[in-house]
């Protein structure tokens, strides 16, 4: 684990006992088992994204802060130029891109998702979490697993739905995708 990792960990350590919550009682609010949640503050293992978004809601703080340390100060606007959002790599499969950390008190949050390529046979890396998602293709292709279903998406295509639902995402054709995601 990376050091960077590492200190991710210790700030979800430090904010949920600022919280005065137990471990069990936030991986109880987050709906997974509290030895699960425990490796992840230990920094046993990598934090998925969807897990770092159910921790900002639930603990009230924003998912910058748990990224960075810092709180977003920016109000009317918040210009991030391109490439220069904070970048967040939770796997292999996927990195992510925060399109908007600087912006305080926002209703959602946006990233750009770069997609592996790798083999499509590889099984999906599953994630469960609070809220909605918006994706829309960029570049390349995806497949994209929600709830039993697999679909297909290619540039300019778009999808809405339920994260509470297991979803997954991989690059199909050989080639990496790139997608917009709006955590709802």
């Amino acid at each position: 684990m990376s050091i960077y990792n590492q200190e991710i960990a210790e700030r979800l350590h430090a904010i949920r006992e600022l919280s005065e919550m137990s471990p069990e009682e936030l991986a109880a609010a987050m709906n997974m088992a509290a030895d699960e949640y425990l490796r992840y503050e230990s920094g046993e293992v990598d934090i998925p994204i969807s897990a770092l978004y159910d921790v900002s809601n639930t603990l009230g703080v924003s998912i910058t802060e748990l990224l960075t340390g810092d709180r977003p100060r920016l109000h009317t606007y918040s210009l991030v130029r391109n490439g220069r959002g904070i970048q967040v790599e939770r796997s292999e499969a996927y990195k992510y891109e925060d399109l908007a950390y600087k912006f305080a008190g926002k209703k959602v949050s946006p990233f750009q998702v770069h997609i592996a390529a790798g083999e499509e046979d590889e099984p999906y890396h599953l994630n469960v979490h609070s809220g909605q998602e918006y994706h829309y293709c960029l570049e390349g292709s995806y497949k994209i697993f929600i709830a039993d279903k697999e679909i297909t998406i290619n540039q300019g295509d778009s999808l809405y739905f339920d994260s509470g639902n297991p979803h997954g995402m991989k690059a199909i054709g050989g080639t990496p995708a790139r997608v917009l995601v709006v955590v709802i």
